[in-house]
């Protein structure tokens, strides 16, 4: 009795599948923040008040934070994780903060989802603004 060997087809599905479950693997699941590194901890300073202009933000990758002044010296923060497929967000423009990865838009004043495919806020992170230093809470 022969044995053959996998075909080149089987080999190319294979590889295909295990390189799609690599690229969607990419951002987590829903319950993962797509991230392995530590979030920042309550007391890291992130900016100062001038850093964030006012009706925008700013992202702060590597502590998980997006912090937005929607009116002049009000500031707020929230996770930069998209609700929708835990895509970090990209950009802070026009009032909203914007993941690229299937368009969702989440207001800069609230999280609130403006506009879909998302459809829950951004969950919102507690921070302290002393003097000019804004904080993580």
């Amino acid at each position: 009795m022969t044995m053959q060997g996998p075909t080149r087809r089987s080999v190319l599905l294979a590889t295909g599948a295990a390189a799609f479950t690599v690229g969607c693997g990419q951002y987590g699941d829903e319950n993962d923040s797509g991230s392995d590194t530590v979030e920042a901890s309550a007391g890291t300073e992130l900016a100062r008040t001038s850093d964030i202009p006012v009706g925008g933000g700013k992202i702060f990758k590597d502590e998980k934070v997006v912090v937005t002044q929607p009116e002049k010296g009000e500031f707020k923060a929230f996770t930069n994780i998209c609700t929708h497929q835990q895509c970090p967000v990209a950009s802070v423009s026009d009032g909203t903060i914007n993941c690229n990865c299937h368009g969702s838009k989440f207001s800069i004043k609230d999280g609130s989802v403006a506009h879909p495919p998302a459809t829950q806020p951004l969950a919102e992170k507690k921070i302290a603004v002393e003097g000019d230093s804004i904080r993580l809470a």
